[in-house]
């Protein structure tokens, strides 16, 4: 039908077009056309609200919902914890500067060893979070319903799901900003090693052992290391479940990244939110799942073939008060993993610049 309503312009639109077939590349090319409009044909996801805010499970939901409820709680102490992480900078700084001083140097060990018990409570936190992942991408990625379906009928879970995302780049938006969190940590490690060699005893009560360390250390090292273990915990959950079609995961991502973008762009949608805190909360979102898609899918979220309209993404993103989406902008620039693919086209890299 397209095809035949277009052919009285066919010949100004396409002169190169010989048959039916090039003139539909030629479309296509144009604004990648046809693949906008059946996406949002089949999938309907411009007419799903998700309730962010309000959203409560059904009976058969309850066990996992209470599950999740549990680790999300605790998270939002570590966010807490997080933000007033303050360091021990400056014991550590006189510690290095009077390496003979022993009540200086046990002012630094003193200092560090209940902050270093706060990094292991992150870490080990990470891995909470990534079972709970886990869990709720077996619900959210069930056979036997499209992905707008399985969001629209599980919005408690959805709900939940983007809770993790929120939660992940707030964490590592403060992460970012605070380099006291490596410093403090590798203190830690040079100490307790020259205390070994020298055969003194750490005091530390909850010492980290060497293993545990070296994963701390990797983790910390990352500079998302919360949405690196979710990635990993997307990719291992693909993985793992081979009967499960990666479009399963990989749509359910793009369609809850559409019904963000579609929720932030229109005006009926956007005045049902009660508070601005729950557009930014939807704006992390979004971008959380834009790079979960990207991790995950083999050809990426930036390809013209890809389910996300990046563009209309980004432009939504452009739109708000910078000071409040530039670490959003940032970690579609530095965390995303096929954003300088030669896929990628030039005007997608020109927007995030």
């Amino acid at each position: 039908n397209l095809i035949g309503s277009c052919k009285r312009v066919e010949s100004q639109l396409c002169p190169s077009a010989e048959n039916e077939t090039d003139f539909v590349l030629c479309v296509c090319s144009m604004g990648n056309l046809i693949k906008v409009l059946t996406r949002d044909i089949d999938n309907n996801a411009g007419n799903v609200f998700l309730d962010f805010e309000n959203a409560q499970p059904s009976p058969s939901e309850t066990d996992i919902w209470e599950t999740v409820k549990q680790t999300l709680e605790e998270a939002q102490v570590v966010l807490n914890d997080l933000q007033a992480y303050r360091g021990a900078g400056e014991e550590i700084r006189q510690a290095i500067q009077s390496p003979a001083d022993e009540e200086v140097q046990e002012k630094a060990w003193s200092a560090v060893v209940p902050l270093v018990a706060k990094l292991k409570t992150f870490y080990e936190f990470s891995q909470k979070l990534e079972s709970s992942l886990r869990s709720l991408l077996d619900v959210l990625t069930r056979p036997g319903t499209t992905p707008t379906q399985q969001l629209e009928q599980k919005q408690a879970l959805a709900r939940q799901f983007a809770h993790i995302l929120h939660f992940t780049l707030r964490f590592d938006e403060l992460k970012m900003t605070n380099p006291a969190i490596q410093n403090d940590f590798s203190y830690y490690r040079r100490t307790i090693s020259r205390m070994r060699i020298n055969n003194l005893p750490s005091d530390s009560g909850g010492e980290v052992n060497n293993e545990l360390a070296n994963h701390m250390s990797l983790f910390y090292a990352n500079a998302t290391p919360m949405l690196k273990t979710l990635s990993n915990a997307t990719s291992k959950f693909v993985s793992d479940n081979p009967d499960v079609p990666i479009e399963n995961t990989t749509d359910c991502l793009s369609t809850m990244a559409c019904v963000c973008k579609v929720m932030l762009e229109t005006p009926e949608y956007r005045s049902r939110f009660t508070s601005e805190e729950t557009v930014l909360f939807c704006l992390r979102v979004m971008v959380g799942v834009i790079i979960l898609y990207d991790h995950v899918h083999p050809a990426g979220a930036f390809v013209k073939t890809s389910n996300i309209d990046m563009k209309g993404c980004i432009r939504v993103l452009r739109e708000q008060a910078p000071s409040s989406v530039e670490g959003l902008l940032n970690a579609l620039r530095y965390t995303t993993k096929h954003l300088n693919d030669e896929t990628t086209s030039k005007q997608i890299r020109n927007m995030l610049q």
